[in-house]
């Protein structure tokens, strides 16, 4: 017996994003929803980014322009979330403090003669 699995290809059709979740419209008819922390991007952007989408390389992921993020149709079926940077959590870049330069601290000893 020759039983075919015919794969189609996952492409949204439709997207919402709410408080806690990332639902996709399939094209084949399928509803798929990800938790919205699996994107900390849209986690973190207010509903009017939110609601700014596109869909791109027909119907393969979504773009979010004013916050620069994309979710493809693969990555949400297979549960693959975002990774957040680690720079950006290390050293948290969104801060505007002055830091204190390393030799701030150090002063000039002059030598036995009297210079520096």
């Amino acid at each position: 017996m020759n039983t075919a699995v015919q794969i189609q290809e996952v492409r949204i059709k439709n997207i919402s994003v709410t408080e806690d979740t990332i639902t996709a419209q399939l094209i084949d008819g399928r509803i798929i929803s990800v938790p919205l922390a699996w994107s900390w991007r849209l986690a973190e952007a207010t509903p009017k980014q939110r609601a700014n989408w596109r869909i791109i390389g027909d119907g393969h992921g979504v773009h979010w322009p004013d916050i620069d993020e994309d979710i493809s149709a693969e990555g949400m079926l297979y549960g693959i979330p975002a990774p957040r940077p680690r720079m950006a959590a290390k050293f948290n870049l969104r801060s505007k403090k002055k830091k204190t330069p390393v030799n701030k601290g150090m002063q000039r000893i002059a030598n036995k003669a009297g210079s520096l």
